[in-house]
């Protein structure tokens, strides 16, 4: 075996033991979800469709307990997009990306995005790719600048601006920085029209950064396929994150869930597809448990004031993709639990050029979880490689999900105070 060989399977090893999977771990091991994998394909497929006759994409929410596989089998399904040409992005909810908050979900999940084959910062290199005499960009410039877009002029005027001086590396990258979520002021983008002479077509209206953020993810997967990709993959890790959330932060965030699984009648963003996972518990803890099933809806009425009775119908329609929507991930039975450590056990062989002896410090009943199965194994063979006659106990301890609401994560959305412009 050649050191490139050996150095991969070392880095799979070393990913299968923290429990953070990474490409060669997920290679390595492949995907035990067929039903998911089925599902996720024919997502891929809808969102192609929907390019060509405008039909929505709808999301997917996967449900498992913690050290089921649920971040693995998300690295599997960005490989299958990758592979498919899709962009995909990966976003992990936590105090700097909540999930009722546009704005910074839009940042992570451009920073986060892989381009196919490339390596560079995603934004550029689709800028890089896009071509104004493809018909593909003709097809873009034309529904950025239709009424019926639903789109601020700031995106079809940075598209003009960016098509119409190339050889104008800095203002190529003020624009790309834009696309990529930052912010740009209505003095600058006329600076540089007129700079075109072009001061009539585009009259820059302001508008709340919310939305522009919600814009945003709309012209960017159209962006994308303007560029050649097929369109844009959005893989969101850990919701289940939302209940330490305040009250009205997990009403906003239940309606953010309802907007990305496709079920809000205003969220159809063409060309991109969505994958979210929660916790098995989160519905019997936090729906029933913390009730928010009736609180939500209570707090929301008794404010009265319009956008709070709109986004009642919001957080209840996302609450009950959680009650009856969720995908749950297949328990491995035994014949996927033996597979899994053969081939476990083949990446320990090759990353340390040994033969591992058989262990089984892990008893394997139906409640045992993959990742427990998996670090077991590689936590024995560590131990034996060191000293072949030592024969280790190992504990398992049980992980329980920690859904008290803390402040530390509720921070304010960028949108506050309440409708603030760009």
């Amino acid at each position: 075996m050649n050191s490139d060989d050996q150095v991969k399977h070392r880095r799979a090893i070393e990913a299968l033991r923290s429990g953070v999977p990474n490409r060669d771990a997920v290679l390595a091991l492949g995907c035990t979800q067929p039903e998911i994998e089925k599902k996720f394909r024919q997502q891929l497929q809808d969102a192609k469709q929907g390019l060509v006759d405008g039909s929505k994409t709808y999301g997917m929410l996967v449900g498992g307990d913690f050290g089921t596989g649920k971040s693995h089998l998300l690295e599997y399904l960005q490989h299958l997009a990758l592979e498919q040409n899709f962009i995909c992005s990966k976003v992990v909810i936590s105090k700097e990306t909540p999930l009722y908050d546009p704005v910074k979900l839009y940042r992570a999940a451009a920073e986060s995005a892989i381009v196919p084959g490339k390596r560079g910062a995603a934004l550029t290199e689709i800028a890089a790719k896009l071509n104004p005499m493809s018909e593909s960009y003709k097809d873009l410039y034309e529904w950025v600048n239709r009424p019926g877009a639903d789109l601020n002029s700031r995106f079809a005027a940075t598209l003009f601006l960016f098509e119409r001086m190339p050889n104008d590396p800095e203002l190529s990258n003020r624009i790309i920085r834009f696309w990529s979520g930052e912010q740009i002021g209505v003095g600058e983008i006329k600076k540089y029209l007129k700079a075109c002479r072009e001061t009539v077509t585009y009259k820059i209206d302001k508008i709340p950064v919310r939305e522009l953020a919600l814009q945003r993810f709309k012209f960017a997967s159209r962006l994308m396929v303007a560029a050649g990709y097929a369109g844009w993959v959005l893989l969101i890790d850990e919701v289940e994150l939302v209940a330490c959330y305040s009250l009205i932060q997990r009403a906003k965030s239940y309606a953010e869930l309802a907007r990305w699984m496709g079920k809000l009648e205003e969220a159809n963003f063409t060309g991109l597809t969505t994958v979210l996972t929660i916790s098995d518990d989160f519905q019997s803890m936090i729906l029933e448990g913390k009730e928010d099933l009736e609180k939500v809806p209570g707090k929301l009425r008794a404010r009265a004031s319009e956008s709070d009775l709109f986004l009642t119908s919001q957080a209840e329609r996302g609450m009950r993709i959680i009650q009856r929507e969720r995908t749950p991930l297949k328990t491995p039975d035994g014949a996927i639990v033996e597979q899994t450590y053969d081939k476990v056990r083949s990446i320990h062989a090759q990353a340390y050029d040994w033969e591992p002896p058989p262990v089984s410090s892990v008893e394997r009943l139906g409640t045992t979880r993959m990742r427990e199965y998996v670090k077991g194994w590689i936590t024995e063979w560590d131990l034996k490689r060191l000293d072949p006659e030592y024969n280790p106990e190992i504990e398992v301890t049980k992980l329980k999900q920690d859904y008290t609401e803390d402040p530390n994560l509720q921070v304010p959305s960028e949108e506050e105070p309440e409708g603030r412009p760009e």
